[in-house]
């Protein structure tokens, strides 16, 4: 029985990938990939620069998992579909997609990320426009988006199974200890807290715990929406990406993820501008604007939860995939990161 080198395995996989990338190109009527090229910065998947005779393109090769069987590769594609055919030039364009192999070929953006010093009120607008152009009625049937939520109790379950998925946590994950420490003695009690507050304002508003959300209601929704997946290029265009989570959804989840992603934080100040806006551009009823308003501190605590998903064993294959590297410095900094994003909590009412 023959072995393989790790040089050799390594030469394989970056053979199969470039025959990958070739398929996809001519699948697209592009220009033969001449070089391949890592991009820093995919957390879930694995985004590579396609160098090309008449210009870059992207190759996203998207992760999967028999325990995490989010279709990305499709709710990304269909998102970004609707939105170039409604004319949306604010996102990549899709090119090219292979479904067995999980990839997807787009146009390559020129930019940066913005960071939250620089981050400005015509760029929170510029994020809204383009929430309100893609839900240009008619509205296409997509697929509900990735932990979509459709009645005020569905909220609070996903956050629910969050919050009680940290109960058990890696034992080889570096820092787990203060982790679970962390849990246990911050995140339980503070979500305790932030259930019984929504449960009592959603009385005093009249809004039924189970009741479905109205169909007219439901917007679609780019998911993990944030400037943490947008770039600016030179003449301050913004171009907004990675909606491998998107489909149709409450409005109030977009808004509350909007502004409770921690990477680069947008000022909770302009929380009721973005809601008035999504009101009047959506038709938002006042069942909707109050979801809006009550449950912001959910979301802050499903995003501590999300900030501590590299303690699970799933994120940890996930990150692998990934290869962010730095493993132990990582977990310090996620922890670090989760007691800030802990201590927003009633930030909206101050």
């Amino acid at each position: 029985m023959s072995s393989v080198t790790a040089a050799e395995a390594g030469a394989d996989a970056d053979a199969a990938l470039l025959a990958l990338a070739q398929r996809l190109t001519a699948q697209a009527g592009k220009a033969a990939p001449q070089a391949l090229t890592r991009l820093a910065g995919g957390r879930n998947n694995q985004v590579f620069r396609v160098d090309t005779e008449a210009g870059p393109l992207v190759l996203k090769r998207y992760f999967t998992d028999a325990r995490d069987t989010r279709d990305r590769l499709g709710a990304e594609w269909s998102f970004i579909s609707h939105a170039w055919s409604l004319g949306v030039r604010v996102v990549p364009e899709p090119l090219a997609c292979d479904r067995a192999e999980q990839a997807g070929l787009y146009s390559f953006v020129e930019g940066r990320k913005l960071t939250a010093i620089e981050l400005a009120p015509a760029h929170v607008d510029a994020a809204i426009d383009f929430v309100l152009a893609v839900n240009t009625p008619p509205r296409p049937t997509l697929a509900p988006g990735s932990e979509a939520c459709f009645s005020l109790a569905e909220h609070l379950a996903t956050v629910e199974r969050r919050v009680a998925r940290l109960a058990t946590l890696d034992a080889d994950v570096p820092h787990v200890a203060e982790a679970r420490d962390f849990v246990a003695a911050r995140l339980q009690p503070a979500w305790a807290d932030v259930k019984a507050t929504i449960l009592r304002g959603a009385a005093a508003e009249g809004l039924a715990f189970e009741a479905a959300i109205p169909a007219d209601q439901v917007c679609l929704s780019p998911s993990d929406f944030g400037f943490h997946n947008a770039l600016i290029d030179d003449a301050g265009k913004l171009t907004f990406l990675d909606f491998e989570y998107a489909g149709r959804d409450d409005p109030a989840k977009l808004v509350s993820d909007f502004f409770c992603q921690p990477e680069v934080p947008v000022p909770l100040p302009v929380h009721e501008h973005f809601i008035d806006r999504l009101t009047d551009g959506l038709g938002l009823d006042a069942g909707s604007v109050a979801r809006c308003r009550l449950l912001i501190d959910a979301y802050q605590v499903k995003w501590t939860c999300i900030i501590l998903n590299d303690f699970l064993p799933l994120g940890a294959t996930r990150r692998a995939f990934a290869d962010t590297g730095a493993w132990t410095q990582r977990c310090a900094a996620q922890l670090a990161k989760a007691e800030t994003q802990l201590g927003l909590i009633g930030a909206t009412s101050d």
